[in-house]
């Protein structure tokens, strides 16, 4: 049939492959160009998290969770409504907020997975505070995160803590060149 309309409407091969491969090089543009905007949206999420832990925002910090959201703790072996985790974390934002203790909290990835409206993001955290004396403390911390996107944007559904993590392999995502989001 191509063949046909080479030598029927006299189209050359070269511009036939062309208007051929125009449509899938026009769809693969637009998903490359919506992938960027969806990276761009999940950045802004994890910047606001680190925001919101850097000056004592509660209520910043709740309004990134979904309401039925989990938190899963390997290291603890234990999984509950990330909700009783916020009622224990609420102390903690309320004395940075006061200036008692200085608190933040960074982010890189070592897989960031997506669609429009489902996220799935593996990497680490690193939360650093300081402690009575002032002193400032690290952990860092091997983590999975699952989000979903409604009309209020992105929501975390799911924050796996795993495990610790070192700051040898915290350095070696940075090494990869994957995005460090604080």
């Amino acid at each position: 049939m191509v063949f046909a309309l080479i030598h029927t409407m006299k189209i050359s091969p070269i511009y036939l492959s062309f208007l051929l491969i125009l449509p899938y090089n026009s769809q693969t543009t637009f998903a490359a160009e919506e992938e960027k905007v969806r990276f761009a949206e999940l950045d802004a999420y994890w910047a606001e998290v680190s925001r919101a832990v850097r000056e004592g925002d509660f209520e910043g910090y709740k309004a990134t969770c979904h309401e039925k959201g989990v938190l899963v703790s390997g290291m603890k072996n234990t999984s509950y409504p990330l909700s009783k985790a916020l009622a224990r974390w609420e102390k903690e934002f309320a004395a940075t907020r006061a200036g008692e203790i200085k608190a933040k909290v960074e982010f890189r990835f070592s897989q960031r997975l997506m669609d429009e409206t489902t996220a799935h993001e593996t990497g680490i955290f690193l939360y650093s505070f300081t402690d009575s004396k002032g002193l400032w403390k690290k952990e860092y911390i091997n983590f999975q995160a699952m989000l979903l996107k409604g009309k209020d944007g992105w929501k975390i559904m799911m924050e796996y803590q795993k495990s610790k993590a070192t700051k040898e392999e915290w350095d070696s995502l940075a090494v990869k060149g994957q995005k460090r989001l604080r």
